[in-house]
């Protein structure tokens, strides 16, 4: 039995959003009825309130967006169910804001209702919530959102459908030379391709570079990734019968596990301890906590308790963690730390994950 995450991207769900989505319909619930579990995260509520109130262009402003999407979504909902019960599928709407994950309670209640909509054998579909998030508080794509529920769920496969077929070395669109890429292997070839897409262009910021974070986000817990074309949606049926994507995303053979992961991908950091080496070598070679003696500086105004990057000497991302006093403390400790015959904790190592560069 596999638990699937399947994310439908808005290009996909433009045109005939009806037939498309009875046809993605089809296929998942043929994998459920084999037994499988499904989690299906979607775009499409701004889109198809747009639709509804007949416009011509998308919104600019984010309140008429938030607007768009509050009508759109009810409708968008009643399309899967429709679709789902024609196969004797039950759906359940989850929408989520960041606000959600980044409270560990709130993060465990959330994966809670996951777990028990599929031992139910519901099909949950989750979408942000896009009516509500403050801009602060966004996941910013569906990509990122289907990979922390992926992980959220302890998922055995994460399949990103969009309109394209595969990973390129470069956007195939501009450049004759790009080339295909069918596996990726590890982090750092990860690193590379991030760096390869840029900002620019829909290639950036509005193409692969968000397949490429949830990719890092997915593998680090020990989830494969799939990216496939998903324009006909009979592909979906031949991923889900145990085929593969264009490219796929191969997991982590030492996943970080649950917590870990939450600190890493949910978390947003509210200022950064710049560490000496000798820190950073107790925290790399000996799984060590952080103590107050091991650090420079202070970055960044944060209380207690609230999430931190950990930075090299080089002022490298080393890790991140959760920070057991506030930035003011820190700050007047520092220099008196060295004379302590003791050092106290401040990052303990079960609340602390570093960067893929150092686990491997």
């Amino acid at each position: 039995m596999t638990l699937w995450v399947v994310k439908l991207g808005t290009s996909l769900l433009r045109g005939d959003t009806a037939g498309t989505i009875a046809g993605y319909a089809a296929s998942i619930a043929v994998a459920m009825q084999r037994g499988d579990r499904c989690v299906l995260v979607t775009s499409g509520a701004v889109g198809l309130g747009c639709q509804r109130l007949a416009m011509t262009h998308r919104p600019d402003s984010v309140v008429a967006l938030q607007a768009a999407a509050a009508i759109g979504q009810g409708h968008l909902m009643g399309l899967y169910d429709r679709a789902l019960a024609t196969h004797g599928v039950s759906v359940a709407q989850v929408l989520l804001t960041r606000s959600d994950l980044v409270d560990r309670r709130r993060y465990h209640n959330a994966s809670n209702t996951l777990m028990q909509l599929l031992d139910w054998g519901v099909l949950p579909v989750v979408n942000e919530n896009d009516a509500l998030s403050p801009a602060e508080l966004r996941f910013g794509d569906n990509d990122t959102l289907s990979a922390l529920v992926a992980a959220a769920v302890d998922a055995d496969q994460l399949i990103l459908l969009t309109d394209v077929e595969q990973l390129y070395s470069a956007d195939p669109r501009t450049d004759a030379d790009a080339r295909p890429i069918p596996d990726v292997h590890h982090p750092r070839d990860l690193d590379d391709l991030h760096s390869a897409a840029g900002d620019g262009g829909r290639w950036g910021t509005g193409g692969m570079t968000t397949k490429l974070a949830a990719a890092r986000i997915a593998t680090a817990s020990g989830i494969t990734v799939h990216l496939a074309d998903g324009r006909d949606p009979s592909r979906l049926d031949a991923l889900l019968s145990g085929g593969r994507g264009g490219t796929v995303f191969h997991p982590s053979p030492q996943p970080i596990g649950n917590r870990r992961s939450w600190l890493a991908h949910v978390l947003q950091p509210q200022g950064a301890l710049h560490l000496d080496s000798g820190a950073c070598l107790a925290l790399q070679e000996r799984g060590a906590s952080l103590l107050q003696v091991g650090i420079t500086a202070v970055s960044g105004e944060f209380a207690a308790n609230q999430p931190v990057m950990l930075m090299d000497a080089q002022g490298q991302e080393f890790g991140r963690g959760l920070c057991s006093r506030d930035s003011a403390s820190l700050r007047a400790a520092l220099g008196r730390s060295r004379a302590l015959r003791g050092s106290p904790v401040v990052v303990h190592r079960d609340a602390m994950v570093l960067s893929d560069r150092h686990l491997s």
